[in-house]
This record gives C-alpha cells, structure tokens and sequence, in this order.
C-alpha cells in the first residue's frame, strides 16, 4: 500500500502507556479469538465476556516504551484511518447524510471502553457506545504468524472492518440487529451476528474499491486482505482449534464467505449490494 507521506488521521488516541481491567464487548476480528480461547476451555465465549467487572475502575500506569516498528505501525493505522475518513465521508455525502468520525484507540493488554473492560486477548473490536475502534498494534503480530496473515493490507482490512461496523451504526443496522436477536434463539442470534460481521467485511471491500481509485492500492494488496478475510473464517479457526467444525456455533462466517463478501465489496464499490441480510 503507498502510504508514506499521506494524511495522518488525528482521530488517534494513544492510551498505550495506561493499563486497564477486564475484558471487552464489541465486534469485530476480536471475537474470534475469544471464541478459540471458549472453544478450548469448552467454554460460552459469552460468560468469558462478562467474567471481568463492568465499571471503569481507575487506569493504571503502564510501560509505554516502544519500538521503531511499533511507531511505523502506528502511524500506518493512523494513514489507513484517514483514508477510511475520506471515503465514507464522501460516501455518506452523495446520500446526502452525515458521516461522524470514529476514534481510533491504541492500547496496550487492556483497556477501558464505553461498552466494558477489554482485555488484549479479545484483539480489535468497535464500541457503539462511544463510537471508537480499539486495537491493541501487538493483534497485527498475531495476525502474521498465527493467522498467517502478513502484509500491511491485511492490517488495513482489519481496520476497515472495524470501520464497516461504524457505518453500521451510523446506518443503524447495528440497533436493529441488536433487537432482532433479543427476539431469537441463540442459532439465529448467531445467524445474526454472522450477517453483521460480513456486512462489515463488504464495507472493507467497498473501502479498498475506493483506496484503489485513490491510487494508494498496489499490486498484491487486495490479495493479502482476502488472505486475511480467510484467515479469521469461523469454520478455519475451528477446525485448526478443535478439529472439527460446529457451524451453529459461527458469529463472524466461514472463510469463503468472509472473502467473498470482502471481494464483492471491493468489485462494486456500491454500499447497496451489502445487504447480508436478505
């Protein structure tokens, strides 16, 4: 991706050097590491969620020493951020609505959001709440050699999905998504949650259609996000973690459909052809 020397997203804020408590609530590429981490322990990720106390309680100080890959990883996030601005701004514009920008929160092995204590070990999710993105930059480690997802387009996939899940609720879907699966029962809660996440992936995909135009995309690039988009399937993580494959279980969609969903975003670029829940 040609991103040095781009805009800087200041929609950045940087809580690396401060601890927190608990564990977290969101969407997002997050959740499927809770799931392996339920999975494993023979556990409803659920109950892992809700384990931790639910008040902020008081950050406390942490070591905030960095690495020079660490801050070119950061600044990288910070360009991915800006260009997601862009794009959705000038999306929500044509539709003749308002596109709010989200905040970006990097920390470090836990945090405190407006929808609960994280812990890292719940990698990035979103927060409704309080409208900001949280992303622990030592996820995109794992991201390369435990997912064996590399490349910077792959780190920009998980950031434009966290961002997909914004413009879901600035739309609203995410509301009534929520109401919908208080009336389910937990296999169409999770049918739903599985229709939330690729939608989130396609509006990754209809960012990179639009960063291509911009002309920031290079070759390779969207390769190395459906690698990732495939990488994080439901039926993958499953499989390499227990064996075997429990498809009422899903809440994120399998391989084919995460990459699928992320490429038909990318080919149209049209957000109307999102629509997961037909």
């Amino acid at each position: 991706m040609r991103w040095v020397g781009r805009r800087q997203s200041e929609n950045i804020e940087d809580r690396r050097g401060f601890g927190g408590r608990g564990v977290a609530i969101g969407g997002g590429l997050g959740g499927l590491v809770v799931l392996i981490i339920a999975l494993l322990l023979g556990a409803d990720p659920q109950q892992l969620l809700e384990q931790a106390p639910n008040n902020p309680g008081t950050s406390a100080p942490a070591s905030r020493s960095t690495n020079p890959e660490e801050e070119e990883l950061k600044q990288f996030v910070a360009v991915v951020l800006a260009e997601t601005e862009d794009v959705w701004t000038t999306v929500f514009r044509q539709a003749n609505r308002e596109y709010r920008k989200p905040t970006l929160v990097l920390f470090r092995d836990a945090v405190n959001s407006g929808c609960g204590n994280a812990g890292a070990a719940v990698g990035p999710f979103y927060c409704p709440a309080d409208e900001k993105l949280y992303i622990d930059l030592a996820f995109f480690r794992e991201l390369k050699t435990r997912f064996r997802a590399p490349g910077d387009f792959a780190v920009a996939y998980v950031v434009a999905h966290e961002v997909g899940h914004h413009v879901q609720n600035l739309m609203g879907t995410m509301d009534r998504v929520n109401n919908a699966r208080g009336q389910n029962s937990d296999e169409g809660a999770n049918s739903l949650s599985v229709r939330l996440e690729l939608q989130a992936d396609f509006f990754a995909g209809v960012w990179a259609h639009y960063a291509a135009k911009r002309g920031i995309v290079e070759p390779g690039d969207i390769d190395e996000a459906l690698n990732a988009a495939s990488a994080v399937g439901d039926d993958r993580l499953q499989r390499e973690s227990q064996g075997y494959v429990v498809p009422d279980s899903f809440t994120h969609g399998t391989s084919q459909q995460r990459s699928e969903w992320f490429r038909r975003g990318f080919d149209t670029g049209d957000v109307n052809q999102g629509n997961t829940f037909r």
